[in-house]
């Protein structure tokens, strides 16, 4: 499937790797073999958890699922509003440097004593910067859960920063973006961003370029870091074998030096630009195509609506229109999908495929065909029901290990959707109706509208 690399919003941050139980040696292989038990033993169904607000003593708030089942604590953890969006002009790529730097060494340890300790303590810890957050995850083992959790607090709140790790990073991003520039996939995206979004944000690229990663400073990093980690912009999620008593002056302990308000630059609300049509010849096989425009925020109303009607569009299963016509009737692609993207400060309805460029053409205009069907008639009731039945029967799925219940818990919170989500989530699902439908693909789709960008290997280039 194609995918917007560049737009994508994590749900959560994936950060801690599943590993094969017959590998498992040391401490490192204790927590992998964990992981892997707890695997099986999550499966709960969702609505069958409890969620424990817990506040610590100093006034940090948290949820909570407790579960002793295995001797595992995961936090998932974000400063919301301190993603890349935060990134000063010029200075692109300084959040997600700094997502590589904060197990490269602090307070008293350098990188390598740092991720020393990490491999010693079989400890998981990592960060990553969307568009909107800048967030972490840790795992550890409950008995070495006090040990983690320091370690966690010097990243944060006591970084070093040295030179050598530094100039590593850098040289390995800028090594990346180059990897980029020559990837048809990554070019697409990237132009498809700086054209919805010209002077914004959203519409610079979140990893940098080679020319601004090279001059970030360790300045630059203590500065954004000094702005962005606070307590007031703090979103945790906690699963595990720890109490809400254990858990709150844990909390303290590792959050409770941070500033108690961060210093956010603020961003604007945007629609991204429509009508748009860019290409860009490169050595490939294949014509790249991603389309989009326009979608909802979160927070409206006709979200659960959309987010249904896209499923049966092209929510990237194999009964979807765009794939029932595109790839099934005819053969143009191998796989095809859209999804809604909704960020703090935009909506967007995006997709994309990969064909041969010689039917470019004809894959766009099925495109656009599918796109004007669900705007003027919508689905059928039988394809409105499989949809409910397959988007309420899958959304156990996500909670099947403690990084998943903990990634949820956190796009939760980061959604402001509200503790006692996971228990009407499936409710508000199955009360869209086929007006709802309808009056969303209405209001969202547009196929002459859409921004659309081609690269790869282009047709009148002679493919």
């Amino acid at each position: 499937m194609i995918r917007f690399a560049s737009l994508r919003r994590p749900g959560g941050v994936a950060i801690v790797a599943r590993t094969v139980l017959a590998r498992c040696t040391g401490r490192i292989g204790t927590l992998a073999a964990t992981t892997f038990v707890a695997a099986t033993l999550y499966g709960l169904p969702a609505e069958a958890m409890k969620i424990e607000p817990v506040t610590s003593p100093g006034g940090i708030r948290a949820w909570l699922v407790e579960n002793e089942a295995v001797p595992l604590v995961t936090m998932n953890f974000a400063f919301t509003g301190g993603g890349s969006a935060q990134d000063p002009a010029g200075k692109e790529g300084l959040a997600n440097l700094l997502s590589t730097m904060l197990d490269e060494g602090a307070g008293t340890l350098d990188s390598s004593a740092f991720q020393t300790q990490l491999t010693e303590l079989g400890v998981k810890m990592g960060f990553s910067a969307s568009k909107d957050n800048f967030a972490g995850q840790l795992t550890t083992l409950s008995g070495y859960r006090d040990q983690a959790f320091d370690l966690l607090r010097a990243a944060l709140t006591e970084p070093r920063f040295d030179d050598e790790p530094i100039g590593r990073m850098k040289s390995q991003i800028i090594a990346g973006i180059r990897d980029d520039n020559e990837d048809p996939n990554a070019v697409a995206g990237r132009m498809w961003a700086a054209a919805a979004f010209p002077d914004h944000p959203y519409g610079r690229p979140g990893d940098g370029t080679a020319d601004s990663v090279g001059t970030l400073t360790r300045a630059d990093l203590k500065t954004f870091r000094n702005r962005v980690f606070a307590r007031d912009n703090l979103v945790i999620a906690v699963v595990g074998a720890i109490d809400g008593k254990t858990l709150g002056p844990l909390l303290d302990q590792t959050f409770g030096a941070l500033p108690d308000k961060a210093d956010l630059t603020p961003v604007a609300n945007v629609t991204p630009k429509t009508g748009l049509s860019l290409e860009k010849a490169m050595p490939a096989a294949q014509t790249i195509i991603q389309f989009g425009g326009p979608g909802l925020l979160r927070a409206d109303p006709d979200f659960i609506p959309a987010y249904v009607m896209n499923h049966i569009l092209g929510g990237g299963t194999f009964t979807s229109w765009l794939f029932e016509e595109v790839r099934e009737k005819r053969g143009l692609t191998y796989g095809i999908d859209t999804y809604l993207a909704a960020y703090d400060h935009a909506g967007l309805f995006v997709g994309g495929t990969a064909t041969k460029p010689e039917k470019a053409a004809e894959a766009l205009k099925l495109i656009r065909e599918q796109i004007t069907r669900m705007a003027a008639q919508g689905p059928t009731e039988k394809e409105l029901a499989d949809a409910k039945r397959f988007l309420t029967g899958s959304y156990p799925l996500r909670f099947d290990t403690s990084g998943g219940i903990s990634g949820q818990l956190l796009g939760i919170q980061l959604d402001k959707l509200g503790i006692d989500y996971i228990d009407k989530r499936n409710d508000l699902v199955n009360a869209v109706t086929l007006e709802d439908v309808r009056r969303v693909a209405k209001r969202i789709l547009d196929a002459d509208a859409l921004t659309v960008v081609e690269t790869g290997a282009l047709a009148k280039q002679g493919g």
